[in-house]
């Protein structure tokens, strides 16, 4: 498979070039496991952004960085935020990359629990395979930039929770290009219940800030400066829904599942993974209550709300 051709429908993987050494790896369909990544290939040596979910993705994922740089090694990992589509490969890469991601991200992957084995809360369950746990060798608060001769590398953190605490952009100012992790789902329904509601509204004028000429989300096709302002309006759009939803369904009473259950979801409706609308309904009452978060409440409300359990690809 060449690095630009188009993927099959239930291809693992496809690596586009979006501009000159940067490469997005894309995973039809995007949907729950289901993630983007990217390399950079600098000089001499290869930057990765995000391996994937499981041991036999992770693996595709690392044949195309050797069909497009043979023999140049990866020397730097950077995971955009802590969950495991994103991390759960990272065991794969030699002991000689050095991994980067925000504190709180290096915080999460040594708690995480998923990897030692996925609840039934997905269909089928999901099979890692020989992946281990491996947090991030540095970690960054607020910016750390890679600097080589052809492609300087900008991490950014947002400055407030978001998809999650901890969530990264690489920006890569001289071609113009973003990875956004998940802070942008393209055609794919957002999450944030590990985050802040309002704070990934307000990353969506964050991202725009920085004027990209391709934008490359955490799920989803690759976007371009075209395109980008209507998929931000689409984030926007979505999350206030989620907001209003929230709001109405705290003042009359109800729970989360049942404010689900009254929430027209409309052009978002046909999107991958609808039942997220519960998640996030948890995390915006939440955010507006003080109270914990719920997580095992909220994947059960999500399992009733879907009539089974939640279902995936991987």
């Amino acid at each position: 498979m060449t690095p630009t051709q188009s993927p099959a429908p239930d291809a693992a993987g496809t690596a586009h070039a979006v501009a000159p050494g940067v490469y997005a790896w894309i995973q039809h369909d995007g949907s729950w496991w289901i993630n983007n990544a990217g390399f950079v290939i600098t000089d001499d040596y290869t930057v990765l952004i995000d391996t994937c979910a499981t041991e036999n993705r992770t693996r595709d994922l690392l044949g195309a960085i050797g069909q497009a740089a043979p023999g140049t090694p990866i020397r730097y990992l950077v995971n955009t935020h802590l969950h495991g589509d994103h991390t759960h490969g990272n065991s794969l890469l030699p002991r000689t990359t050095v991994v980067i991601a925000h504190e709180t991200t290096r915080e999460g992957i040594l708690t995480d629990t998923v990897i030692d084995g996925c609840p039934p809360i997905w269909q089928p369950v999901p099979d890692w395979g020989a992946v281990t746990r491996r947090a991030p060798d540095l970690t960054i608060r607020t910016a750390l930039t890679l600097h080589s001769d052809s492609h300087p590398i900008q991490l950014h953190h947002p400055g407030h929770p978001a998809h999650t605490n901890g969530d990264l952009i690489a920006w890569l100012p001289e071609q113009r290009v973003l990875f956004a992790g998940d802070l942008l789902f393209h055609r794919v329904t957002p999450l944030v219940f590990m985050g802040s509601l309002d704070g990934a509204l307000r990353s969506l004028d964050w991202i725009a800030s920085f004027a990209p000429e391709h934008v490359v989300p955490g799920h989803g096709p690759v976007i371009d400066a075209h395109a980008l302002p209507a998929v931000l309006d689409q984030h926007r759009a979505y999350y206030r829904l989620v907001h209003t939803t929230a709001q109405a369904g705290l003042r009359d009473g109800l729970t989360p599942l049942q404010a689900a259950r009254t929430c027209p979801l409309g052009p978002f409706a046909d999107l991958p993974d609808a039942e997220r609308i519960v998640l996030n309904l948890h995390r915006a009452y939440a955010d507006t209550t003080g109270h914990p978060f719920d997580l095992p409440q909220a994947f059960t409300d999500a399992i009733t709300y879907n009539s089974g359990p939640l279902h995936t690809r991987v």
